[in-house]
């Protein structure tokens, strides 16, 4: 074995950029939701090609920044109007913030479980979960791989008959709503479209975790809708991430420009031009990163091919991964077994996690009645799972001394 490294699971790659357009914002006197948070916006439309124009050419807003995706995925509820007495069906196996922010809007989250031997919702399972109660469904883009949207949006479509429109948007949609938690997706494609463009709405993450950071933050994009104006989607999202005040700080510093209304008693969830300085140099930086995690995927596919163990398929001719996470199932091992794992790991300096135990699992969703007894492939899929480290700072070097431990820990399994 190698001299013993510290490989930390998911540090942020920071630059010299970054530092220079933070400096920028600061240096500028504008720090808060600002001139660079429109910028970021208008950059994520174009790489997730939902920018489009109005018929003078003018840009129209198809992305909105917020302090969080979570953030996002709440106020895309809000916007579709869903809330007390609605459904929201979502997976047993995703983090909380898929299932709380249908909770934060009172709703209910109504949990389907994973295919056999899949991280994906079970899309048959799905369509019988859909109710004249159910408003919108929200699958995940698991490790920055983007889910089978055909199959939602089929599953959506056979339920067509049962949906009851409480708002416009709602009846313009016709149908349960999409909202793609793409926390982990940013960059993915899938059918030669760009995550972002597939889902009726989507929601990003900007987490320090993420491959794109801005310290905290998200961004929600969307697909444009027939007879509901783009702009008018975003001009409720900043009413809603902006205490209901109907004009922002940017607006207000025009000469006696200081008088504003408040439309409603909402929410404050905006994203500051200092997280958008930094959104803006990992932009331009991003293209390389997502082509050095590709190529740290392929070398752990090559080196674990020979081994007892289940890998996701990231790369494909009809799809690309963000390469957000690397996901290994240790087939045949126990939950205990594969903790042991992870342990031995971390006393060799190597940080590594479990993406995820399943909702069912956790305190606040066995309070609300949810057991993991009810979803059996959730669980399996969670109690051989380990998460290698996988960022862009890591060396091949790095890499080889995770591949080397590993492998000398799971063949003595």
């Amino acid at each position: 074995m190698n001299v013993k490294r510290n490989i930390p699971f998911s540090p942020p790659d920071m630059s010299e950029a970054e530092i220079e357009e933070v400096a920028e914002a600061m240096k500028s006197g504008w720090i808060t939701t600002g001139p660079k948070t429109k910028e970021f916006e208008h950059l994520i439309s174009l790489c997730c090609q939902t920018a489009r124009t109005d018929a003078d050419g003018k840009p129209l807003h198809t992305t909105a920044c917020l302090n969080s995706a979570t953030a996002c995925m709440e106020l895309a509820l809000r916007v579709l109007g869903i809330g007390e007495g609605d459904e929201v069906i979502v997976p047993a196996y995703t983090y909380t913030a898929t299932a709380s922010s249908v909770c934060h809007v009172g709703a209910r989250p109504v949990m389907v479980d994973c295919a056999p031997g899949s991280f994906e919702m079970d899309y048959d399972k799905l369509a019988e979960a859909i109710t004249e109660r159910t408003k919108a469904v929200m699958p995940v883009d698991l490790a920055g791989i983007v889910a089978d949207y055909d199959k939602v949006f089929a599953a959506v479509e056979s339920k067509k008959h049962l949906f009851r429109p409480s708002n416009d948007i709602q009846r313009a949609i016709g149908r349960c709503a999409v909202i793609a938690d793409a926390a982990h997706a940013f960059g993915a494609m899938w059918h030669g479209r760009m995550c972002g463009e597939i889902a009726d709405f989507t929601s990003f993450s900007f987490h320090a975790v993420k491959n794109l950071t801005t310290a905290e933050g998200g961004a929600l994009t969307w697909r444009p809708i027939e007879g509901i104006d783009d702009e008018a989607i975003y001009h409720q999202l900043q009413l809603l991430s902006l205490h209901g005040q109907n004009k922002d700080a940017l607006a207000k510093t025009r000469l006696g420009a200081w008088e504003y209304d408040i439309i409603g008693t909402w929410y404050k969830c905006n994203m500051t031009d200092i997280m958008a300085g930094i959104g803006l140099a990992q932009l331009k930086r991003y293209p390389e990163m997502l082509r050095r995690r590709r190529q740290l995927i392929e070398k752990y596919n090559v080196a674990l091919a020979p081994y007892a163990v289940t890998v996701l398929d990231h790369y494909g001719n009809d799809h690309s991964s963000s390469g957000h996470l690397y996901l290994v199932r240790l087939d045949s091992a126990t939950a205990e077994q594969r903790n042991d794992v992870i342990v031995r790991m971390a006393e060799r300096g190597i940080a590594c996690n479990v993406h995820y135990k399943p909702l069912p699992m956790m305190t606040a969703y066995k309070a609300l009645g949810y057991d993991i007894k009810d979803y059996p492939n959730a669980y399996a899929q969670y109690q051989n799972e380990v998460t290698l480290p996988l960022h862009t700072r890591l060396s091949d070097d790095d890499v080889d001394y995770i591949l080397d431990n590993f492998i000398n820990i799971i063949t003595k399994l």
